[in-house]
């Protein structure tokens, strides 16, 4: 049996897990495959189980039908968007997942929260990164965060966690989600609020829907209209919520001042995206799950799939 872990950008894999206990040979991937499914199912035809580091590496219908050596496919975590579970089933390829943590993404949420309210994109410097000559002490003036208003749009899971640390910032919480109810916007300290409040209001709006047919580009040039100058958009959640023309068309406009992003349409993102050319973009390499913690529930996780699956009873089966 050959094993395949992907996109294992850090090289850390192999010391995370037992993978020496699993039978066969394990083969650790530590570039970026590419977007192209020429060079994708040109490295991994030869492997009879694949694990995926969350959704860095896409297994559509036609990627998978180009795998004959393929009969098990596990993800990193318990939900995986860009694997295509029917077209799996019906090729008898079986799909697992793994526990994770929520706190990894909440905090990170909260860090990029802090950088943009601090403009820390612009003040920070280190040994790696020293003051250029001439460069002012300080530039910018921060925003304190006591007092205004905090956004949430999804009340889940990891709006809930991101909305309570909000309170300890003495921020006023107002949601947002289409079956939010009052009651249980309370149950957080949250106030709930129509979606046209939740753009209006917000000093900081934070996203954390789950991405579906409904959810995509929920936010986009309306949405963003609505916003205050100064304001902070944050997006740890899935590129595609937000229309990204719609974005930098609002950036450049001043409302919001500045967008916190974690995710992208495109990853990893191209040298010179536009993105990266815009003023008022805070952008991080999808950093909301890369914690050791994480990684070792992830790893750990994958390698007793594979060792059940292997053993004839395959555990945390998706779809």
């Amino acid at each position: 049996m050959r094993i395949a872990v992907l996109d294992d950008y850090q090289d850390v894999a192999r010391s995370l897990a037992d993978w020496d206990s699993l039978p066969g040979q394990t083969v650790f991937f530590t570039a970026f495959l590419g977007h192209e499914d020429d060079a994708v199912t040109a490295a991994l035809r030869d492997f009879e189980v694949v694990v995926a580091m969350r959704e860095r590496t896409p297994f559509t219908a036609a990627r998978l039908a180009e795998l004959p050596n393929l009969r098990l496919l596990v993800t990193t975590g318990m939900r995986n968007a860009s694997i295509d579970l029917d077209a799996a089933r019906e090729l008898g390829i079986t799909v697992c997942g793994t526990a994770g943590s929520a706190t990894a993404a909440v905090e990170h949420t909260w860090a990029l929260i802090l950088a943009a309210a601090r403009r820390l994109d612009v003040e920070l410097f280190s040994t790696d990164r020293p003051r250029a000559a001439g460069q002012p002490w300080q530039q910018t003036l921060g925003t304190g965060l006591s007092g205004k208003t905090l956004g949430v749009y999804g009340l889940g899971k990891l709006g809930s966690q991101v909305a309570r640390i909000g309170q300890a910032f003495r921020m006023h919480v107002i949601a947002h989600s289409q079956n939010l109810t009052a009651e249980r916007a309370a149950e957080v300290g949250a106030e709930q609020v129509s979606k046209e409040g939740l753009f209006s209001r917000s000093d900081v709006l934070t996203i954390h829907l789950k991405l579906s047919e409904r959810t995509t580009g929920a936010v986009g040039e309306e949405e963003l209209a609505l916003m205050q100058p100064g304001s902070i958009l944050v997006n740890t959640s899935r590129s595609a919520i937000v229309d990204t023309d719609a974005l930098v068309f609002a950036l450049d406009t001043g409302a919001p001042s500045l967008a916190a992003m974690d995710v992208f349409d495109v990853e990893p993102l191209p040298e010179g995206h536009r993105l990266l050319r815009t003023p008022g973009v805070i952008a991080t390499p999808h950093l909301g799950y890369v914690t050791e913690d994480q990684f070792r529930i992830f790893y750990t996780g994958a390698a007793q799939d594979i060792a059940a699956w292997a053993g004839g009873s395959a555990v945390n089966v998706l779809g």
